[in-house]
């Protein structure tokens, strides 16, 4: 990779590979993989509609009602034949359980992405508009019913496509369903490693991705740029600021199938670089159990060894116990990347006091993007209904999710003239278009569109909601940069 700076200075592509597909897919291969770390459990033995609100308290409580399906469908043999009076697309996505901060976002998202379109009078399909109607199921992150649910979608409600989940344990169930009947699935804000092991050989499943490590292969437009994986844009904001260092660095990671794949590819690079020292990683130092409140002795371990550098994978709650010990029993570093744990506004509002600031995490969309929506919906204007509807930032999984499938979907829609969903998957293969992400093209070989990756750090403003996202190193050229990086680290411990 020309420039990437994750593959100079000794960390070959071959030797990246070999260990990200090794460690980060063994637990999609288990059962339990997903980036943001899913748990099966089984679905539900009874069908019942219900009508449920969803809130979200953060420094206002929002509500919001839909009609979901929580259960296992009793669905016929066949579909019903297609009147093409509208298009009917699906969507599976998690508006209870532990996705529910994403799950919202991608349903916002969508739903968002079908009214704008439906302002234009629909999608042009052969030589006349159709209107868009969308069904919606709660899977309640449960990759049991989100399998059974996306079977209801195909069979009973006789949509065209699904737009699913971005949480591989999620998208990969849904995508085996779609593949039986032979119905294209599309989902985003997906990690493309764990989720094409698990999916690997579907013809139905559509994947608009970020990778983590893997490079974008010969061919593609996107081939030789950096910022096309999360290690090239990690390593090259943590090289910004290495000369500032010791170049020490405190690895954390949370013991489930994320975290553990996480560190193992990590720490890996690290030591691979030449030019960092990871701390005791040959003995998985700093990867600890799920479930624990004390992370003293780590934290003084660290403090001793004057690790200045943290780069981090666990959820949030964890985090925000984590910080506030590290702040208390004075170990602050001078840069921290946490992934996972600071994606959400409500998570990272939730640590309190001043925590959040300056942390930094990758970022696949962002209010500032220049990229066009449909009929003049910009980025901006999507966070400013998001702020007038619940008074907070926009959820970033509303963009790099919900609205980026929507418009995608769309464009293959009206690429194939036809709602015939063989004609609509086979359009996707060679689509070429824009969304609100900016370029998309799916590698054929792998089906997945994958996204530039900037660098965001959490920074305190003066608006009612104090915490905003802030884009400090940018993939791509098109994207500004909104703030200058903060470093060291408010409250820094080392001089």
């Amino acid at each position: 990779m020309s420039g990437g700076l994750s593959f100079r200075r000794g960390v070959t592509r071959r030797g990246f590979l070999t260990v990200a597909v090794s460690a980060i897919v063994a637990g999609v291969v288990a059962g339990v993989g997903a980036y943001y770390a899913g748990t099966l459990s089984a679905p539900a033995a009874v069908t019942r509609e219900v009508t449920k609100t969803i809130e979200r308290t953060t420094t206002a409580t929002v509500t919001k009602t839909v009609t979901v399906t929580t259960a296992t469908p009793t669905a016929p043999a066949t579909t019903a034949p297609r009147a093409e009076k509208e298009v009917i697309i699906g969507q599976v996505t998690s508006l209870t359980g532990m996705f529910s901060g994403f799950g919202y976002g991608y349903y916002w998202g969508v739903q968002k992405a079908v009214e704008d379109i439906n302002k234009l009078g629909g999608l042009k399909v052969g030589d006349k508009r159709l209107p868009v109607r969308v069904v919606v199921y709660d899977d309640e992150s449960d990759p049991g019913k989100a399998a059974s649910l996306t079977t209801k979608l195909i069979l009973v409600d006789n949509v065209v496509a699904v737009i699913g989940h971005g949480v591989p344990s999620l998208a990969i169930p849904e995508g085996t369903v779609c593949d039986r009947y032979k119905v294209p699935l599309i989902h985003g804000s997906t990690p493309f490693e764990p989720w094409y092991e698990g999916a690997k050989g579907t013809k139905y499943d559509w994947c608009l991705s970020f990778r983590i490590g893997t490079p974008v292969p010969e061919g593609d437009p996107r081939h030789g740029k950096v910022g096309y994986t999360i290690a090239d844009s990690l390593f090259h904001f943590t090289d910004m600021f290495a000369d500032q260092t010791n170049r020490k660095v405190a690895v954390l990671a949370s013991g489930d199938a994320d975290g553990t794949g996480w560190y193992a590819v990590f720490s890996k690079l690290l030591k691979e670089s030449g030019r960092y020292d990871p701390y005791r990683v040959d003995e998985n130092f700093g990867l600890y159990p799920l479930g624990t409140t004390d992370f003293s002795s780590i934290i003084l371990e660290w403090k001793a060894a004057k690790c200045q550098i943290l780069w981090a994978n666990l959820p949030a709650p964890d985090f925000g116990i984590f910080w506030r010990q590290a702040h208390s029993l004075g170990w602050v570093p001078k840069l921290a990347w946490i992934g996972r744990a600071s994606m959400v506004y409500e998570d990272v509002v939730a640590w309190g006091g001043d925590l959040p600031w300056g942390i930094a995490d990758e970022d696949f969309w962002n209010p500032c993007y220049p990229f066009p929506g449909i009929g003049g919906r910009t980025s901006a204007s999507l966070a400013d209904e998001w702020y007038k509807e619940k008074g907070t930032p926009v959820n970033t999984a509303v963009g790099f999710g919900g609205y980026r499938c929507a418009q995608v979907l769309f464009a293959a829609i009206e690429k194939a003239g036809s709602l015939d969903p063989q004609a609509i998957n086979g359009a996707f293969l060679d689509l070429e278009t824009t969304s609100l992400c900016g370029y998309e093209k799916f590698i054929p070989e792998t089906h997945d569109s994958p996204c530039a990756i900037n660098l965001i750090q959490w920074v305190k403003t003066d608006k009612p909601w104090v915490w905003e996202r802030q884009i400090v190193w940018a993939a791509l050229p098109e994207i500004p940069v909104t703030t200058k990086p903060i470093f060291p680290l408010p409250g820094c411990t080392f001089t």
